[in-house]
């Protein structure tokens, strides 16, 4: 029971608490990372078999302007490759498979173009009014704090197909439903991510690369460099910075000392936490109100890729309320080894499927593949991965927390702002691809540096580092037509042909297009 002393203690062994304990140990400081599972990477996860090589069943994708994470990964010696986006992508909607190409499914219907274009040039507008690292002062803050992104939606949207899509769009990027999610926060989560072509995106997007071997070795290596200094199988229950040092104690009664703590994990964690002196009231209150999302992701591994030889690359948006996936990207190894489809069962899907056995997952899995990919093959997988992050322990869920309405205006500010010698990490705290690898990366090294700076061995203006890009995936700026610009909304439409020349002239299409279901609204 006789405590240990060090510096700096880092409760959890994820990417952020990893990568801030190296910062800090560079600077030549005493550290000691406690992690509570058996293996460190938090939320990225590698497994490895005979079946599937390596396969990452948590965080797995980076891409352009991702720039920490790829200067680790670098320095570890880990290499990246690209997803493959060669052949078409594939939309299924009605019941039908429409191959296309870039980010976003194309649209047909010149309602729904309109919708479809407003929608996405509308998110990318409203998050230009928010502040990357201070959300809550936005000029709109309340307002939008106060909105469901459900309730955004049907401001915004004009038509049911528009509205569906982006019902999808939540759901991929924060594994929540629209009507979980305040706007403010949504809103800000895309525009940090780097608006809404580049968090959606694979090629010049967040998904356009993998790491060759796995994101787990990222941890895996961290710690290597650390040494002893990580303590696995360590699950903190209790913090007293009541006297000078900070004394943490762990679940096997190990106590441990230092002067300052940073805690790298999902804010909801803190619960299992005890705290001395107790947290201050917006804290406390903050960490019981900010869940994490639903997902749980799905491997399915073919004896060879017959999707390319149809001429689909492995991405699939799925449209369908009863499909288990919504989501699809090619998982085949950079060599062509271990043919693969990556997919994930998101937000209530994932709730309602989670009662399903693993082989009835696998089942609904690729009998939707075979429906959309056209292929009796679909049906043969030779091995199945899964893993449901709603089951972890010490995560709550994947990809990240989610800020439900009326929490980002009264509790936002308290995020990242240390209680006493307790320092705030983990993916949620960034400022930069919050939710992402990238993410955990700046939170970590911010909080470090936080702590230097206390300590007086680097300056307050060196806390919030500008990162380099990264030579290897240089960023390519995305630019919009003149038509994603100019064209109107629905609503600007009709303004502009004016409303006595539409009733005239578009009665029958708008009785028509309101009956098939394409105007939800007149």
């Amino acid at each position: 029971m006789t405590s240990s002393k060090y510096d700096v203690i880092v409760i959890g062994g994820g990417i952020s608490g990893l990568t801030g304990a190296k910062l800090l140990v560079e600077s030549g400081l005493n550290v000691l990372v406690l992690e509570a599972r058996d293996r460190v990477g938090g939320r990225t996860f590698t497994v490895r078999n005979k079946h599937c090589k390596y396969v990452d069943l948590g965080g797995a994708y980076v891409g352009p302007t991702q720039n920490r994470i790829l200067r680790i990964a670098k320095e570890m010696g880990i290499e990246t490759y690209k997803v493959n986006e060669v052949e078409n992508l594939v939309h299924y909607v009605k019941g039908k498979s429409y191959p296309f190409k870039g980010s976003f499914p194309p649209m047909w219907n010149p309602f729904v173009v309109m919708d479809f274009n407003n929608i996405w040039r509308k998110l990318d507008e409203m998050g230009k009014e928010i502040p990357r690292e201070a959300p809550w002062k936005a000029p709109h803050a309340e307002e939008w704090d106060k909105m469901t992104m459900k309730e955004l939606f049907n401001k915004l949207c004009w038509t049911s197909t528009a509205r569906q899509f982006a019902n999808l769009f939540v759901n991929v990027n924060v594994t929540s439903e629209p009507h979980e999610v305040s706007a403010l926060w949504f809103l800000w989560y895309v525009k940090q991510c780097g608006g809404t072509m580049r968090i959606f995106s694979t090629t010049d997007g967040g998904q356009e690369r993998k790491f060759v071997g796995g994101s787990g070795q990222v941890s895996e290596r961290l710690m290597e460099r650390l040494g002893d200094r990580v303590k696995l199988e360590s699950p903190v229950c209790s913090i007293d910075q009541s006297g000078d040092n900070v004394v943490v104690e762990t679940l096997n009664h190990e106590k441990y000392e230092a002067k300052y703590v940073i805690i790298a994990t999902a804010p909801a964690l803190n619960l299992k936490m005890h705290f001395n002196p107790p947290m201050p009231p917006l804290r406390n209150q903050l960490i019981h109100r900010v869940p994490t999302g639903s997902v749980i992701k799905c491997m399915v591994y073919y004896r060879e890729a017959f999707w390319n030889k149809k001429g689909y690359c492995g991405s699939m948006v799925i449209e369908e309320k009863e499909a288990p996936i919504s989501l699809t990207l090619d998982d085949t190894k950079p060599d062509g080894s271990a043919p693969a489809i990556m997919g994930f069962i998101l937000a209530s899907k994932a709730r309602r499927l989670a009662s399903l056995t693993k082989e009835e997952r696998l089942s609904r899995i690729c009998e939707i593949y075979s429906r959309v990919l056209g292929s009796e093959e679909a049906l043969h997988p030779v091995h199945y991965e899964e893993k449901n992050w709603c089951e972890e322990e010490y995560s709550g869920g994947c990809y990240t927390a989610y800020f439900p309405p009326g929490i980002m205006t009264q509790y936002g500010k308290v995020l990242r702002q240390p209680v006493g010698k307790l320092y705030f990490a983990g993916t949620e705290t960034s400022t930069e691809w919050s939710g992402y690898m990238e993410g955990a990366v700046q939170a970590g090294e911010r909080a470090a540096r936080e702590i230097l700076c206390t300590m007086g061995l680097i300056s307050e203006s060196d806390i919030w580092k500008p990162e380099p890009e990264s030579v290897d995936v240089p960023a390519r700026p995305l630019t919009s037509t003149f038509w994603q610009r100019n064209l109107p909304s629905i609503p600007g439409f009709l303004k502009v042909i004016g409303w006595s020349t539409f009733l005239t002239s578009a009665t029958a299409v708008g009785l028509m297009a309101y009956k098939k279901g394409l105007l939800t609204r007149s």
